[in-house]
């Protein structure tokens, strides 16, 4: 092969990759366009390599919340055991286990009998003494007269003024138990003290129950409003007492195991004045 043969070759090829270098280079512009495109935006157009609007606010100034979480625990603000506080058998029950309730609903019914026997008896001694210090008085106002009139004795005068007085007393006397009878009377309903939600029922109708029972009739729970008791690290504690503690206002969201749902909304009522030393270190 002559010198001059090699060099054409060699020039024709230089020209065959110089052309397809440049076809190349166009294909993948071409491909790189219509990728771009979509994809969902081209270069240059009017798609997502445009213009960004941007749309101006006014600058404020306002307070960022800062939360602190801790591990609650829901308590009910009051709790009370029902108890009977007369002795005698249990006649009625007169609620259902897991019923609202609310103050002064009638829960159960003890054996009223004895107890309004103990009520007349009080009213008729009652009468009997007030018969007696009626006549007292007239017979205390007879030996005034006689003894102005120097009739009787002083001796007897003062027996008959401190009989009258000593009725008087009785009478009074009276009174008193009339009231406790009463009262022990109104014991044999038993109402419910608080507002809440009654529990397990205790007792059964037909027993006899004392007011030295210790298991009482039913639990009552308040429901509305509840609260909620959590901790917080001690750190947090100067923070708390700078928005006012208590008094402050402190808003509390309550959220479910996930921390995801607010079950409900308060605010702190009050901080306690010990530190848990389970959770201290």
């Amino acid at each position: 092969m002559s010198k001059g043969t090699l060099l054409g070759i060699i020039g024709a090829l230089v020209v065959l990759i110089a052309w397809w270098s440049c076809h190349h280079h166009a294909s993948s512009d071409q491909s790189g366009s219509t990728l771009g495109a979509g994809g969902g935006g081209r270069r240059g157009g009017a798609g997502g390599g445009g213009p960004v609007p941007v749309v101006a606010g006014k600058v404020e100034q306002n307070d960022m919340p800062i939360y602190l979480d801790g591990l609650g625990t829901v308590q009910a603000f009051n709790t009370v055991a029902v108890q009977t506080r007369v002795d005698g058998q249990l006649q009625q029950v007169l609620f259902s286990e897991g019923q609202d309730v609310k103050t002064g609903d009638l829960l159960a019914v003890v054996d009223p009998r004895p107890y309004q026997a103990a009520l007349d008896q009080a009213i008729a001694k009652k009468s009997q003494d007030e018969a007696q210090l009626a006549n007292a008085k007239v017979v205390l106002e007879r030996n005034t007269d006689l003894l102005k009139k120097k009739v009787i004795a002083q001796q007897d005068f003062d027996a008959s003024k401190y009989q009258a007085d000593s009725l008087q007393a009785a009478v009074q006397a009276d009174q008193a138990a009339i009231e406790n009878a009463k009262t022990q009377l109104d014991y044999t309903q038993i109402k419910s003290p608080i507002d809440g939600r009654t529990g397990v029922r205790l007792v059964d109708v037909g027993n006899i129950v004392h007011a030295s029972d210790q298991t009482g009739i039913v639990i009552i729970t308040q429901m509305h409003p509840i609260s909620v008791v959590f901790t917080l690290p001690e750190q947090n504690f100067g923070e708390i007492l700078d928005e006012g503690g208590a008094n402050g206002g402190l808003k509390v969201l309550a959220l479910d195991r996930g921390n995801t749902n607010t079950l409900d909304e308060g605010s702190l009522a009050v901080v306690d004045n010990e530190i848990d030393r389970r959770l201290a270190r």
